[in-house]
């Protein structure tokens, strides 16, 4: 795969022409350490990924360019004092190693070891890694300027945790030449805890290691353990969460140590509080009428008028409240109102029932019969209305008294009548005006709502506001209250958190799971990387009194 790589490499070289022979005679092959010069270097292997090659090939040039640098910077890290450089090489080669797939594996050189070289492990079957759809849908963590600080202060630590390492092995060496040379016997008790603080700091440096990569590039098993891992640490931190957290004992009791319905109380009880709350719940108000589409809530508004109307039986209704306003004799003025109405059209159209007598009459009658028949018609009939009008004790007005008493009980009681109104009804709400009139009525509903919503003043706001001040006064002043507020939301808080528990703790491992493995091993090092070099500190200290006590013993034991 390497030499593939190259004489493609090579090949896009040549295209650049004098570009690339003004990059130094690096550019024409791949160096097992190049130089910044060299292909590897940054600038010039982007400027062939850009210009060059599909996806695939200019992710794997990028990834490589990333795993020389590593390399360059990493390939000796533990030879070389400078710890902090082989850190930085760690992190390129993990960026290698994550967008290349050919990257090298310059990032086990972050605690100063070589890594495993430019030819890394090979690409994945089938190209570049590709996100999940997971990893899509939830995202990754952000990497921010305070995590590259606090890498820093990691590097500041594995830079001391370092130092005294190499400090033990110098103070070995000088106590063992010293030893040789029979300068003395203190000189044994020196080597013997230098030699001892050496082991410790190794097997402490190998097990910080471990937790986030390979020691030395090895892939020895049980190592690398957040970025193999990482899953199962999510999947254990959800269950924690859920079966320690999200009890429902758990939640109730902390629930009910907030009181949460007398807080709730004194808080709505302050004047600025409750006209908060109107506020904030009158622009929830009109946020939800504008989402709504008025022809689906029209839609639902007229089905369900239409279906309690054909569910309910109207006569019976009708004639209770026919029969109550006969009683009260409130119809009366509907019928004055009909003989005034009906005095004043015969005074108008006094030829129209002329006309109307007279075309009735046989044929064989004479006309002038026909006309003095019609005007005495026309005249007892306006004497009769007059009548009616006038007179509040004409017996015509106590016949439609006695009609409509007799028709309020059989709206009750007989069946012939309540199945025709039954019928009538069903006929109205058929008709396409019925149905117009109530579709509309969501319209005007509608932009009422919407208009007391808007108005500070409107009676809506003023009477919210006041219920949220009679609610906040009696929540802070009676106990019962606060009592059954507090167990409504303990109740409700206990159901979310036993019905919903699964779904609440996947989506800590669901997230965790979407994480890239290098970029959460990086993640939680630049958090807790500060104080694991401390063991590594703890365990030199510890090891060389540890040596020390065991060489004397063994010592004091021998002589």
């Amino acid at each position: 795969m390497g030499e593939v790589h190259a004489v493609r490499v090579r090949h896009q070289a040549s295209a650049l022409g004098p570009q690339s022979s003004a990059a130094g005679p690096q550019s024409s092959s791949v160096s097992r350490r190049p130089s910044a010069a060299g292909w590897g270097s940054r600038p010039y292997a982007r400027e062939l990924a850009a210009r060059f090659g599909s996806t695939s090939d200019r992710d794997n040039v990028s990834g490589r360019a990333r795993g020389h640098d590593a390399h360059a910077d990493g390939w000796s890290g533990m030879e070389r004092t400078d710890p902090e450089k082989a850190a930085e090489a760690g992190d390129g080669g993990g960026a290698a190693d994550g967008d290349g797939g050919h990257g090298g594996d310059g990032g086990h050189a972050g605690d100063g070891v070589h890594g495993a070289g430019p030819s890394g492990p090979p690409a994945p079957p089938g190209g570049p890694r590709k996100p999940s759809p997971l990893s899509a849908t939830l995202g990754s963590f952000a990497y921010t300027a305070a995590d590259e600080e606090k890498r820093r202060g990691v590097r500041r630590m594995k830079t001391t945790a370092t130092g005294l390492l190499l400090l033990v092995a110098v103070i070995y060496v000088l106590a063992t030449w010293a030893k040789n040379s029979g300068a003395g016997g203190w000189t044994g008790y020196v080597a013997a805890a230098a030699e001892a603080g050496m082991v410790g700091a190794l097997a402490d440096w190998f097990a910080v290691t471990a937790l986030f990569r390979h020691p030395l590039g090895l892939p020895i098993p049980h190592t690398a353990i957040i970025p193999n891992k990482k899953d199962q640490l999510g999947a254990s931190l959800g269950s924690f969460v859920g079966e320690n957290f999200l009890s429902a004992e758990v939640v109730r009791t902390r629930l009910r140590a907030l009181a949460i319905g007398g807080r709730l109380g004194t808080w709505l009880a302050e004047p600025a509080h409750a006209d908060r709350v109107t506020a904030e719940l009158s622009t929830a108000l009109r946020g939800a009428l504008r989402v709504l589409r008025d022809s689906d809530v029209q839609a639902i508004v007229g089905e369900a008028i239409t279906r309690r109307a054909d569910a309910a039986e109207v006569a019976p209704v009708l004639g209770k409240t026919l029969a109550r306003v006969v009683t009260d004799g409130s119809h009366h003025r509907a019928v004055d109102l009909i003989c005034a109405r009906a005095h004043d059209w015969l005074v108008e159209h006094a030829d129209s029932v002329m006309d109307a007598v007279q075309g009735g009459a046989p044929g064989w009658t004479p006309r002038f019969v026909d006309r003095k028949v019609g005007d005495r018609v026309y005249k007892e009939l306006l004497r009769f209305v007059t009548e009616m009008r006038d007179m509040p004790d004409h017996p015509a007005r106590g016949a439609i008294d006695r009609f409509l008493r007799d028709f309020a009980v059989d709206l009750q009681s007989d069946t012939e009548t309540r199945a025709r109104v039954e019928r009538l009804k069903s006929d109205l709400l058929a008709r396409p005006e019925v149905q117009d009139i109530i579709a509309s009525a969501w319209a005007s509903v509608r932009a009422m709502i919407m208009s007391a919503a808007e108005d500070d003043r409107s009676e809506l706001r003023l009477r919210a506001r006041a219920s949220l001040l009679s609610l906040g006064a009696r929540l802070a002043t009676d106990g019962r209250l606060q009592g059954k507020v507090d167990g409504w939301i303990e109740d409700a808080a206990g159901y979310v958190v036993s019905t919903y528990r699964g779904e609440i703790t996947s989506l800590i491992s669901d997230t965790v799971r979407s994480w890239d493995a290098a970029d959460t091993s990086r993640k939680i090092e630049a958090h807790i990387g500060r104080d694991l070099q401390f063991i590594r500190i703890n365990g030199t200290v510890v090891g060389a009194l540890a040596g020390l006590l065991i060489y004397t013993v063994a010592h004091a034991l021998g002589a």
